[in-house]
């Protein structure tokens, strides 16, 4: 028995291998655009033979290699235009011993879904709780580098202070937005409030850097976005907010994200609008606070991404309703003239997000700054007093979580600024606060640890070990016996692998875990994500038809009946715990069908048992 549970772990071990192994070549890391490629040349390569390959590059492409940016040389970055086969011909040549990486260099996206003007409610700041936090911070003293399709001064953003941004698309100082996605991204952050003009923001007092790394047209490449992060995190940024992205891992990217993190920025990104069960790039990668959005109403947006990366949520807007959308001032692209505009995506969820760790680092550095002299309180800066993971922690503990996200939409949950600087002020998490959090999300209720987590951890437990202990109970009338197939079935049908259920891997997808995480009665309802029982998978009618359709094989039967005993428990205690059942409901009639499907399994295995004797 030993023996073939190992043999069964390294099953599902290949399994695993297999699967990432394919999502190498074939998952959101490898689905991107591009036109030109990165490449990053050692340091220690002498002038001399950079300066022969980069001529031996422009004749074997025929084209230009060039620094991407005057912000590219120190670090040997070039860039030069070029498709999957000149990316594979580059990949293939002896240039490969004297570079560090040669990429793609994918172009990202304004992530932003169609939308209209002349919204007039801003439901969204209230969702967040922003009066009770304007009222201890509004974000002095800390800078927000807004990575976007740069910021135009409009007139709800005149008495927003900014700081010198650049301009990576054009190499130059003018960061002027003729798109409207960064300025209305801007204004989200920081908009003049209480200013008897146009709408509020989150942060007033914060400074605004605009670094331009998005066209016109909304795109722009990795390398641009790359180095705009790493000017952020060496001009004084202590927040980036990154309103953008797309399919395509970069080495590029991630670098620059671990270089603006190492130096203490807190970098936070849109989730994505693709309605996938990912995080899009560069709020995938590990050190990024990707953000998911909600509708007025806080349910998940119908647009955005979710499940593996996501690590909270915030008002991205929708069409539902008048008021559905978040409105900022802005420029109209067509006319390039201010507007009050509504727009919907997880664009417009990230700085919520961005907004409240500046309302966060800012309660951190007033702090610091209590006891100090005039001159050491001005010298002192946000990153010498707050760290990113103590703001994601402040982030996850202060938001409100929401119950059975089996999915992950919301990540910890929606952000809440009024109780996020409340905690800041603290300077850590009390235990009393802690024991509030957990009273209010639910987490002290017994009921909670029976049916109210993403993974029920108790009835979980229940169904399996009262699996066994049926067949225990049942052993002294039939002659079961505990084999290998036999306890797989018990398994299988009670309980399924259910720590597998919340299982959020890095560039998979969940449903294999989910799968693998269910009894066989809730695979109706766990894949797809309800928790609704499927009444077509929680009956005997699966343990009915694995017994007609594998009588004749041993094992099989053993298998078999492991399953009808594991389903009856499951049944069993569904029934006790009052779970809801598709198209019936709860209430007796519920109750009456799962405790009816139990005892019919129980007695169709019980008569299949006695036919082994």
């Amino acid at each position: 028995m030993i023996k073939r549970f190992f043999l069964t772990i390294l099953f599902f071990a290949g399994l695993w291998f297999a699967l990432n192994l394919y999502l190498q070549h074939h998952g959101l890391a490898h689905r991107g655009n591009y036109d030109s490629l990165i490449i990053n040349f050692k340091n220690d390569i002498p002038t001399q033979t950079l300066t022969a390959d980069i001529q031996a590059i422009d004749e074997k492409l025929e084209k230009t290699v060039d620094f991407n940016s005057i912000f590219s040389i120190k670090n040997y970055v070039y860039t030069v235009k070029g498709d999957g086969e000149d990316l594979k011909r580059l990949r293939r040549s002896p240039l490969t011993k004297e570079v560090d990486y040669i990429e793609p260099n994918y172009i990202y996206q304004a992530l932003e879904v169609p939308n209209d003007p002349e919204y007039s409610k801003q439901w969204n700041l209230r969702a967040i709780a922003m009066e009770s936090a304007w009222d201890q911070s509004k974000g002095e003293g800390v800078t927000v580098a807004v990575i976007d399709t740069g910021v135009t001064r409009v007139p709800d953003l005149r008495q927003t202070q900014f700081v010198s941004g650049y301009n990576f698309v054009d190499d130059n100082r003018d960061t002027t937005d003729y798109n409207g996605h960064g300025t209305h991204v801007a204004g989200t952050i920081a908009q003049a409030t209480n200013n008897e003009y146009g709408v509020a923001g989150i942060a007033p007092k914060a400074k605004i850097m605009p670094l331009k790394v998005l066209g016109d047209n909304g795109g722009g490449t990795v390398a641009d976005i790359a180095e705009a992060i790493m000017y952020a995190a060496d001009n004084g940024a202590s927040v980036i907010n990154m309103s953008l992205g797309g399919g395509g891992e970069s080495k590029t990217l991630a670098d620059a994200i671990d270089y603006a993190y190492s130096k203490g920025v807190v970098i936070i990104a849109a989730a994505g609008n693709e309605g996938q069960n990912a995080a899009a790039y560069p709020g995938r990668y590990p050190k990024v606070i990707s953000v998911a959005a909600t509708d007025a109403t806080g349910n998940k947006a119908e647009y955005s991404n979710y499940g593996a990366g996501v690590d909270i949520a915030a008002p991205g807007g929708s069409t539902d309703g008048k008021d559905g959308k978040i409105i900022q001032e802005t420029i109209d692209p067509d006319t390039r003239e201010p507007v009050l505009m509504g727009m919907q995506g997880t664009s417009m969820a990230a700085p919520h997000v961005a907004g409240t760790a500046a309302l966060i680092q800012s309660v951190q550095l007033q702090q610091a700054k209590v006891g100090l002299s005039s001159g050491a309180a001005d010298r002192l800066t946000v990153a010498e007093v707050s760290e990113p993971e103590a703001v994601l922690k402040i982030l996850k503990a202060s938001a409100r979580s929401v119950p059975n996200d089996s999915l992950n939409y919301y990540g910890a949950g929606h952000v809440n600024a009024g109780e996020a600087v409340k905690q800041a002020q603290q300077g850590q998490i009390s235990f009393r606060d802690f024991m509030r959090w957990l009273r209010d999300n639910g987490y002290l209720n017994p009921i909670f640890w029976f049916d109210g987590g993403a993974v029920a951890f108790l009835p979980k437990l229940a169904m399996v070990l009262g699996s066994y202990l049926l067949v225990f109970l049942l052993r002294i009338y039939l002659p079961l016996q505990f084999t290998w197939p036999f306890n797989w079935g018990l398994i299988f049908g009670s309980s399924g692998l259910f720590f597998l259920q919340g299982l959020y891997i890095f560039d998979l997808p969940q449903w294999p875990f989910r799968a693998m995480g269910s009894a066989l009665p809730e695979l109706g309802n766990s894949l797809p994500g309800t928790g609704l029982l499927n009444p077509f998978f929680a009956s005997a009618l699966i343990p009915i038809g694995l017994l007609l359709l594998l009588l004749g094989s041993p094992s099989g039967k053993q298998w078999s009946l492991g399953v009808c005993f594991g389903v009856t428990v499951f049944l069993l205690t569904a029934a006790f715990l009052g779970t809801p059942l598709w198209l019936i409901g709860t209430g007796t009639t519920a109750i009456a069908f799962l405790v009816v499907n139990a005892l019919i399994c129980l007695g169709l295995g019980s008569l299949a048992a006695k036919g082994e004797h």
